[in-house]
């Protein structure tokens, strides 16, 4: 060995120990902040399943595929961050002896050719990153707003310096005639060879670069658990195995809610204790373990900002943002939680006064500011940003490390309606109508009814007949709001007109509970929940088809959760398949051309994007449709919120839909044909272009006379 290796031996080995002790120090700080999260035993459920969604997502790339060339691009970054390990493994052989390889595999063609092949691929696709990096941020909506951008340009800088030097040392080797793969299995090698002169300690000299780097960037991490942009290539494969629902099948949905959940089981009102339970989230270590591992895990990406209907309306909620201050949060507050300081659940400090007046300073003050508060309560999240989300789903649709963003949304706000009392205040009109009236117009329940009113034939009635096949779900608007009523007329009328056997509850119906769930008032909904089960059980209805897709989505996928299982189908469903079956057959076409918008609870939530479109037939599609499709701006209660910071959202989605030029906006959902028909009117285009929904569209072009 000579003196150069030495003196390389050496120093990598003192870089090494340092960059694994703090690695390990970091691992063992994110663990136990991870820990600090409440139990939630589900996440262990279906390991095999969990695996295969797991592998299907990492190896896959299925998220970020759905980008198509930046998602190619990213997925040989990935695999050469992973498969290039090999060659920093091999970095330490070469810094010993400059003609060393890998033992056992170091000579084997097939390493060589696969090692070349992916390190070349992999700088291709760092390069395109980097370019597509600079390009977004600066687009007037920038996705990487409020990102850490130097840890951005740092990873980056690291990948291209550990596969330069890769090839470096192999054409060293080429040059020193050394190296043992040919020119077809290695040809970037053997050009960068033929234009380096042969030098014997080259090898060495690089490989200590590569290490220097490679042991750099370690440190870097090391030394900042928060560094999400690095520590996602590990963590990423933990938060999508423990993702809330593997058991589903690819592509179902965000589905379900979580459940208010605590000590590690659903809350029960009836049973529940004040004293010994959680209701909602209060405190960053009140949310589930999987919770904190999110924060962690999020790469900074921005895709979830990116699409978000508030953030592109200007206002303050950033999925991404919210999720790196609650992170942010987390581990300045973790030295007093782990020294024992935290609240319990009546609000008394854990900690004596001896032990708080030893704990760090800064992380006292952390522990003491209240999670939601404004800027001058010192809160970690704005009031504003809590109640703008419209929990349409889209920045969990788009977050390729499957962070859950809106379930950690409506935790906070369950505490906030559930003990704080605080909530925007015309939502509590809506609230009090949902408990008295049972719905949340505030209309009385004999008016249920009223929309079958000049009807040429007869519903039945569930309760008083068990013959029937569909139990219609009529819903609160399609029963109440004038608008949706005409929905309503149009679905009965086409499943009349096809001869499908339903029936509707009438009078016995009553608000599924979505806009208090969404809002954060789990004990409306359970209330609201248990009286339509009980009924739906004692009519003992087998399939429901429902207009609505918060009714929709709240009967088929959060009933389940109290025990309710039966089959549901939107009524777009059910159209699309009485079309296909000829049993109802369109014959005329919508003069000016339709446009269809994609309701996010029918869509990005159950999946549901075909049946409309084969029920509309040709239509002008919308630049953001299907899963990119833009909220209205009516979900996660925000129909009964007035939105009072920046461009209305509806107005932002109406003026998408009039670009198309399409005289016919096309809807699935009475909340979205609200907000869009208002869009149209506010626009003063109510006399050229019309909202209907998918069900009038039809009827519209049978052969009768609609």
């Amino acid at each position: 060995m000579g003196a150069a290796q030495i003196v390389a031996t050496v120093l990598t080995g003192v870089v090494t120990v340092t960059a694994i002790v703090l690695a390990v120090r970091a691992v063992l700080t994110i663990t136990s902040v991870i820990r600090r999260g409440q139990p939630d035993p589900a996440r262990f459920s279906d390991p095999q399943k969990r695996t295969t969604t797991m592998l299907r997502e990492t190896v896959g790339h299925t998220r970020m595929l759905k980008w198509s060339a930046i998602g190619a691009a990213h997925w040989f970054v990935m695999v050469s961050f992973i498969l290039l390990f090999l060659l920093v493994l091999e970095a330490y052989f070469e810094v010993v002896n400059p003609e060393n390889s890998l033992p056992l595999i170091g000579g084997w063609i097939v390493y060589g050719f696969v090692t070349e092949w992916i390190g070349i691929l992999g700088l291709l696709g760092i390069v395109y990153l980097i370019v597509r990096r600079q390009r977004d941020r600066r687009a007037k909506v920038s996705r990487f707003r409020g990102s850490t951008m130097w840890q951005g340009y740092f990873v980056e800088a690291v990948i291209i310096g550990v596969l330069i030097c890769g090839f470096l040392i192999r054409g060293f080797k080429v040059a020193n005639d050394t190296f043992e793969f040919p020119t077809w299995a290695t040809p970037l090698s053997h050009a960068v060879g033929s234009a380096l002169p042969a030098a014997h300690d080259g090898p060495t000299w690089v490989a200590l670069v590569k290490l220097l780097i490679s042991m750099g960037w370690l440190i870097t991490i090391g030394l900042n658990p928060t560094m999400g942009v690095a520590w996602h290539r590990f963590l990423a494969f933990f938060n999508i195995y423990f993702k809330r629902s593997p058991d589903k099948p690819a592509g179902s949905g965000l589905g379900a809610l979580r459940p208010m959940m605590s000590q590690g089981k659903p809350l029960d009102f009836e049973e529940a204790d004040p004293e010994k339970d959680q209701f909602g989230v209060a405190q960053v270590e009140q949310f589930t373990w999987k919770g904190l591992l999110d924060f962690t895990t999020c790469t900074e990406c921005g895709r979830c900002q990116s699409q978000c209907p508030a953030w592109n309306t200007a206002k303050p909620l950033s999925p991404k943002l919210l999720v790196l201050s609650l992170r942010d949060h987390a581990y300045a507050k973790a030295p007093y939680l782990l020294a024992g300081g935290g609240k319990d659940l009546t609000g008394e400090e854990k900690a004596t006064e001896a032990q708080l007046a030893h704990m760090d300073v800064l992380a006292l003050a952390e522990g003491n500011r209240p999670l939601i508060g404004t800027a001058e309560e010192q809160g970690v999240i704005d009031p504003d940003v809590l109640w703008s989300c419209t929990t349409c789903g889209a920045c969990v649709e788009q977050c390729p490390v499957d962070i859950e963003h809106v379930d950690h949304i409506v935790d906070m706000r369950r505490y906030q309606v559930l003990i704080e009392s605080s909530f925007p205040s015309e939502a509590g009109v809506m609230l009090r109508n949902l408990e008295n009236k049972g719905n949340p117009w505030g209309a009385p329940q004999n008016t249920r009814e009223d929309w079958t009113k000049g009807l040429d034939f007869e519903i039945k009635r569930a309760g008083e007949t068990e013959d029937f096949e569909y139990l219609f779900w009529v819903g609160c608007a399609g029963a109440f709001e004038d608008r949706a009523k005409k929905t309503t007329r149009a679905v009965a009328t086409l499943l009349h007109e096809a001869g499908v056997d339903f029936a509707i509850l009438g009078e016995g119906e009553t608000c599924t509970g979505d806009p208090a769930r969404r809002i954060g008032n789990e004990f409306v909904f359970q209330m609201l929940a248990q009286q339509n089960v009980e009924t739906l059980q004692e009519a003992k209805v087998k399939k429901i088809v429902a207009s609505c897709p918060h009714c929709f989505n709240t009967l088929g996928n959060e009933y389940e959760q109290l025990g309710l299982k039966v089959e549901v189908v939107h009524h777009t469903q059910l159209l699309a398949h009485l079309v296909a079956t000829g049993k109802l057959t369109p014959v005329q076409p919508i003069d000016g051309g339709v446009t269809y918008h994609d309701p996010c609870y029918l869509g990005r939530h159950n999946r549901v994007f075909d049946a409309p479109r084969e029920v509309l037939g040709e239509i002008t599609e919308m630049p953001r449709n299907r899963e990119r499709s833009f909220c209205c701006g009516a979900g996660g209660a925000r129909m009964w919120m007035e939105e009072k910071i920046g461009k209305r959202i509806n107005i932002e989605r109406t003026e998408e839909a009039l670009s198309t030029g399409a005289k016919t906006v096309a809807v699935g959902c009475p909340f979205c044909f609200t907000m869009l028909g208002d869009g149209v009117t506010a626009k003063g285009e109510q006399e050229n272009v019309e909202v209907v929904d998918v069900a009038t569209v039809l009827l519209r072009s049978l052969k009768q006379d609609a």
